[in-house]
């Protein structure tokens, strides 16, 4: 089993009900299956699948990353604002 943690941000965060998550995962796990299994446990995640980026240890990852015990994974919402 890894052990790794888990930041949430902006909507992700409000779904969740707190920033940040401690989790253990199998070995082999792939950031994508963690967000599959978010978003069984928390089914409004669901609604992000697709427009999200993926983070491990702050670098960009995609969803076929392998994870190792003591990461820090982001999944990070998509975001709008400023002015034109």
């Amino acid at each position: 089993m890894l052990s790794i943690r888990i930041r949430f941000f902006a909507g992700h965060r409000d779904i969740v009900g707190q920033a940040e998550l401690s989790l253990e995962v199998q070995d082999e796990a792939t950031i994508g299956m963690v967000w599959e299994d978010l978003c069984v446990h928390y089914p409004r995640l669901a609604g992000y699948s697709g427009r999200i980026l993926f983070a491990v240890n702050q670098q960009f990852a995609t969803a076929t990353t392998l994870l190792a015990d003591g990461d820090e994974v982001a999944f990070i919402p998509p975001v709008s604002g400023g002015r034109s």
